[in-house]
């Protein structure tokens, strides 16, 4: 049975590997280095920056206190040794956004009647519904639009309305689309830096490469990404 410490060296040069692929092979640059470059580009690595980094100073301790070419000063720990694999797993593999949340999503045209759409809300229990004018998406509308509109216009028949009408009751920037292989953690960030900005983004609309003239193939909203934190 392999020793933690060669589990944990297998696994970190496993890592290494893998950033200095995503580097282009600038041979030379050195673990702790290229995780710190990394970090702007790469939101996988950002996440687990601190501990790498401390991954790293293990590793030299391993590595330049060894006894002798067989004993090292120290195992590490069984939770170092499955937090580092853990790591590796998703650096090498990072879970993307396709397949994860890939889903027929539900759409309106503008001119389709209010009551068809809250009738969605009823079979499907659906609360995001991306907006078309023919094929040009025109915007989110949600629970919140819903609401805001009804409150102010509450003794007009929903049957004589049509969806375009909601959309002033609607947040302009209340989404986000992203690329099918973004990752997870790359999903994660869009939602915290739009908060930190002071701006809720209710869904983000998932294409092939990111672009709102694209078909949507998936659908991401803020319920959905609690369960991967």
């Amino acid at each position: 049975m392999p020793r933690n410490s060669d589990r944990f060296i297998t696994s970190f040069n496993r890592i290494d590997k893998a950033l200095d692929s995503e580097l282009d092979s600038h041979k030379g640059i050195g673990f702790s280095k290229a995780v710190r470059i990394l970090t702007k580009y790469n939101a996988v690595i950002r996440r687990y920056k601190d501990d790498l980094l401390e991954f790293a100073e293990l590793r030299n301790a391993i590595v330049h206190n060894r006894v002798d070419t067989v004993q090292v000063i120290a195992e590490p720990h069984d939770s170092i040794v499955e937090q580092i694999e853990k790591i590796e797993g998703e650096i090498t593999k990072p879970k993307l956004v396709i397949p994860q949340f890939k889903k027929e999503v539900h759409t309106f045209d503008k001119e389709d009647s209010l009551s068809s759409l809250l009738q969605a809300v009823k079979e499907k229990g659906y609360s995001k519904f991306p907006i078309y004018d023919g094929i040009n998406f025109i915007g989110l509308v949600t629970e919140n639009g819903i609401t805001k509109w009804l409150a102010e216009n509450n003794e007009t028949p929903i049957t004589e309305v049509a969806i375009e009408q909601i959309m002033p009751y609607q947040k302009d920037n209340n989404h986000e689309f992203i690329a099918k292989h973004a990752t997870i953690y790359e999903a994660i960030e869009l939602f915290k830096d739009n908060m930190e900005e002071g701006n809720r983004v209710d869904a983000l609309l998932i294409t092939e490469n990111g672009e709102r003239s694209e078909a949507l193939i998936g659908i991401i909203t803020t319920w959905d990404i609690m369960g991967v934190q």
